[in-house]
């Protein structure tokens, strides 16, 4: 049944919301830039007067997030930007904290899109997104985009190339600050906690033994070397498959064997895809796999892994596992898909560790006071996060755990920036 969302928001039980309570309580523990940035936005107010509209998955981290700019003075509501990464006591939890939630997880297409609406009503001037679906819907509503609208943030690759299609098209009605580009969030979010949580999210809803698989990881960006850096240190035989010629040669001078998908497709035992592109495990690949071949994919959206395909080739459907669904197909082989071929590290498990999405929020945080508080609107395009916010968050990373490292003298700076030609 299609949910009808409410104006104080729309979650799937508000008495989970102690329990949601004291698990964000324990993310704020290893959140602390975040906790940082809180103090100063509680005494500065820098987002006094802001209305922030945040497309993100709904979870304890994201909670803290929430607090952090509400501190700082923003009238916030927050949609999810996955069916199934809600983390459902969190979204009852930031409820009671005043703050409208649209997530249940689980939830139908018609009833995550009626959320992305329900946000939207909340008239923004700041985005916060993950994914692009908010900045896609808010694009298609016709008159959203007016003078109050002041620009946005996007949080991962996939929506950073969508929006940059439509930069370069002239579709980008406003500016948009790529937060996934941060140095402080793809060296760290992408690969170390993409990599963690990918294979959190496979060992709980599967409980394989790592040690001895073959493990096919599709993509070699940040975030594929994260998951076969942790794949491999969990024992497992990891092949790189890749479109690039650099990132190839990159993973195998890492140590991976690089191979075609359709090669890797007869002998790997589990797929990983993490591309972001379409159908990348296809229909030749499917019917080229053992018996029992795993799939799961770590991209954001769930076309990666072509589920018309497997349906095509099955002749039998079941559900075996919490999060696996068994297809057996005309040739007698099973294939086991993960989480309908949604973010298996957010169906299954809890996503990121937070320490890392400290820093990936604090660039969250720091970017919407920056764009705020900015006396010229910028032109719509994609721009990358201001070096100096960056580099703070990494100071601030550092400060809280105890880290001390040197700095530039006056005559070394000056050497290095007035570099000129001897005779």
């Amino acid at each position: 049944m299609k949910r009808r969302p409410v104006s104080h928001g729309d979650v799937k039980d508000r008495s989970l919301a102690p329990q949601g309570k004291l698990r964000i309580e324990w993310a704020s523990r290893e959140m602390p830039v975040l906790q940082l940035l809180k103090e100063r936005f509680t005494r500065r107010k820098p987002l006094e007067g802001a209305r922030i509209s945040a497309c993100l998955h709904i979870t304890t981290e994201t909670a803290n997030l929430a607090l952090v700019l509400k501190a700082g003075g923003a009238d916030l509501a927050l949609c999810a930007s996955n069916p199934l990464s809600t983390q459902d006591d969190a979204a009852a939890a930031i409820l009671e904290h005043g703050i409208p939630v649209y997530a249940i997880k689980g939830e139908d297409s018609d009833t995550y899109y009626s959320h992305i609406r329900a946000a939207l009503a909340h008239k923004p001037h700041i985005t916060i997104d993950d994914g692009a679906d908010l900045v896609t819907a808010l694009h298609k509503t016709k008159g959203a985009i007016n003078a109050d609208v002041i620009g946005g943030m996007e949080e991962t690759t996939t929506g950073i190339v969508r929006l940059r299609s439509m930069a370069k098209n002239g579709k980008l009605k406003y500016p948009i600050i790529a937060v996934n580009d941060a140095e402080t969030k793809h060296f760290f979010d992408n690969r170390y906690g993409t990599g963690q949580s990918t294979v959190d999210g496979i060992t709980r809803a599967t409980n394989i033994l790592w040690a001895g698989k073959k493990v096919v990881v599709c993509g070699y960006g940040w975030c594929g070397r994260g998951i076969a850096m942790r794949a491999r240190g969990m024992g497992a035989q990891v092949i790189v498959a890749e479109v690039s010629p650099v990132r190839a040669l990159e993973a195998v001078m890492d140590g991976y064997q690089i191979m075609p998908l359709l090669k890797a497709a007869r002998i790997g035992d589990v797929f990983i895809t993490i591309t972001g592109g379409l159908s990348i495990i296809d229909k030749p690949h499917l019917q080229s796999m053992k018996d029992g071949a795993i799939l799961a994919n770590s991209g954001h959206f769930n076309v990666e892994i072509s589920i018309p395909a497997l349906e095509k080739l099955s002749i039998k459907k079941r559900a075996i596992r919490p999060f696996v669904d068994e297809y057996s197909l005309k040739n007698g082989r099973r294939l086991y898909l993960l989480a309908d071929g949604r973010l298996i590290n957010l169906a299954a498990a809890e996503g990121h560790p937070a320490s890392v999405m400290d820093m990936s929020f604090a660039n969250q945080a720091l970017c919407a006071e920056y764009m705020f508080n900015l006396k010229k609107r910028m032109p719509a395009a994609v721009y990358p996060v201001p070096k100096r916010i960056d580099q703070e968050v990494g100071r601030l990373k550092l400060r809280s755990m105890g880290i001390s490292i040197d700095k530039l003298t006056r005559q070394q700076g000056q050497y290095l920036e007035s570099w000129e030609l001897g005779t």
